[in-house]
């Protein structure tokens, strides 16, 4: 009887080897494979020009960019078209090597910016300089702003992104910004970064660009690395980030945006959620937005990014955060949690603009309003005075999706 059940219990763990073992071959791409980086030289002039924000306040402007292989004196030139004033600002500049190739990066940092007006400008490294690009400011103290947001990018060569985000802007010109929920790239290859700037070429040297992080944009492995040429593209992390956290918060007009590093390990998201109950808790805008790339109510399964949902959520709604941006899930969702007391709701959105969709769950339709498992989606979120309004368009043909507006109360605390 005794060698009967040790044969039993042998041949069970057997079993469960056999299937861990098949399990986990299953998976092994997905949790470890990082494709193959193709040699490249970067070019010898100014390239992969990027405009995005700086500090913490909406009129810092960082302008990125990439030359060559070494470090060159480099510098930006900037022109006010309003009041005709020129100015040169140094760029700093570090070298990254990636796996099969190096590149200098450079980021200048725009510090004295005037409200309202009309810029002009270009990058020069080694006396080699850039096309003119432009950007506005805008007026202080004002209560109506406008962005677009568009989830993951993920674009493939030759993809329909560029296009989408341009014919985008035409039909909504009063945009001053693009927020990206993650997944910028689909891959951190040198090869990949050219189909994302691709994507955004005549764009976000025109209008600054927010990006979280994603899972794509890490290299796999046992423990994820976010490659410092991330860093170094949206370089308002350089002085952000708390240790390897990639955060990021900015205060623009009504609006404070709270960027988190979603893809990060627990202790790192302890650290992450200290950060953002402590700029909660300072934070005096009117209109809160945290922005994160996995969804803390997942339309793909009930039981998904917990860690996650139990790091943050409750601070949203502790601290009344008025709209969670999110990706990560490639497909549409829209969903509202309104306080006990019925004084405030918070807007949950996920949504995506790379050629890939995922399957949606049977539960989703529990827990969200609104969901789309088909195409291509993007949101523009707009305040004014007591009210914030989002609209998401199908992106192939630009038509209404779908539409939500939450109205403060007089009496709701902010």
């Amino acid at each position: 009887m005794v060698k009967k059940k040790k044969k039993v219990w042998l041949w069970g763990s057997l079993v469960l080897i056999a299937v861990l073992a098949v399990w986990i071959s299953s998976r092994w791409n997905a949790w470890f494979h990082n494709p193959e980086e193709l040699p490249y030289t970067p070019l010898a002039v100014p390239h992969r020009v990027l405009l995005t924000f700086g500090d913490d306040s909406e009129l810092s402007r960082d302008v990125s960019w990439q030359c060559d292989t070494v470090l060159y004196p480099s510098h930006l030139e900037l022109r006010s078209l309003t009041d005709s004033t020129t100015q040169m600002v140094e760029a700093k500049g570090e070298v990254f090597r990636s796996r099969q190739g190096q590149a200098a990066f450079y980021v200048a940092r725009l510090r004295n910016l005037k409200p309202g007006q009309h810029y002009v400008y270009r990058v020069v490294t080694d006396g080699k300089a850039s096309s003119w690009y432009d950007f506005h400011t805008y007026p202080e103290h004002r209560d109506e702003v406008e962005f677009l947001y568009v989830g993951d990018v993920q674009d493939t060569l030759g993809g329909m992104a560029n296009q989408i985000m341009r014919q985008a802007l035409q039909r909504h010109p009063q945009c001053e910004f693009l927020v990206c929920g993650g997944d910028f790239v689909e891959r951190p290859t040198n090869q990949h970064w050219d189909i994302a700037f691709n994507d955004i070429d005549s764009i976000a040297q025109h209008i600054p660009m927010l990006c979280v992080t994603g899972n794509h944009d890490y290299l796999k492995g046992i423990i994820m690395q976010l490659e410092r040429r991330f860093t170094l593209t949206f370089p308002y992390f350089l002085d952000s980030k708390i240790g390897d956290n990639h955060v990021y918060a900015l205060c623009y007009g009504p609006i404070q945006f709270f960027l988190l590093d979603s893809n990060r390990e627990l202790p790192h998201l302890v650290t992450q959620r200290s950060w953002l109950k402590e700029q909660l808790e300072k934070s005096k805008a009117k209109w809160k937005i945290v922005v994160l790339h996995h969804p803390l109510y997942s339309i793909r399964g009930k039981n998904n990014n917990l860690i996650q949902r139990y790091m943050f959520d409750d601070l949203i709604q502790d601290y009344h955060v008025d709209l969670v941006l999110q990706g990560h899930e490639h497909a549409y969702g829209r969903m509202t949690l309104t306080s006990d007391d019925s004084q405030f709701t918070t807007l949950y959105t996920i949504s995506h603009c790379s050629p890939k969709n995922y399957r949606i769950s049977d539960s989703a339709e529990e827990r969200f309003e609104k969901i789309g498992a088909e195409g291509r989606y993007y949101q523009t979120v707009s305040v004014k005075g007591d009210t914030l309004t989002m609209v998401a368009y199908e992106a192939s043909q630009h038509t209404r999706f779908d539409s939500l507006a939450v109205i403060k109360k007089d009496n709701c605390p902010q």
